[in-house]
């Protein structure tokens, strides 16, 4: 199973999610399923944002080899689960042939939140935030996920 996660810039929430889901799905036993992320507006090959990488070292995650990745229809093709961050990212998808398999991630994880605000360009503190917000709501996907798709 492939699992894509949609963000802006591809910088600061969706590698967050993409480290924290992938850690939480190793946790679960499942490594059948491959986590990836892109960006609706990103700029190809850039580094995780500092503010990224520093909460993210903070909790035991690696964004030193995060890079960039601009999202593509094929990209969408080929992703059996798509997650965003915002309502924005979900119609991107949605143009891009995605709508069967595209969820807000607040939606899929039964949450009340209704987006995940972005961080960039904000303190320590905002990231700090942004990664308690996207721990709890992939916790909720990981078990959905889990329960929908058993191994």
């Amino acid at each position: 199973m492939r699992v894509l996660i949609v963000c802006s810039g591809n910088t600061c929430r969706s590698p967050l999610a993409e480290a924290v889901l992938q850690r939480l799905l190793a946790e679960a036993g499942r490594n059948d399923v491959a986590v990836t992320s892109a960006g609706t507006g990103a700029y190809e090959g850039a580094p995780a944002s500092e503010g990224a990488f520093l909460v993210a070292l903070e909790s035991g995650l690696d964004l030193s080899g995060h890079r960039a990745r601009l999202l593509t229809r094929e990209m969408v093709g080929e992703a059996d689960l798509i997650l965003t961050m915002a309502r924005g990212h979900l119609g991107r998808v949605e143009r891009l042939g995605g709508s069967a398999r595209a969820y807000l991630l607040a939606e899929y994880a039964a949450s009340s939140d209704q987006e995940v605000k972005d961080p960039y360009g904000g303190d320590v503190e905002g990231y700090r935030a942004t990664l308690l917000q996207l721990e709890k709501l992939l916790a909720s996907a990981r078990d959905r996920l889990v329960a929908e798709r058993p191994s």
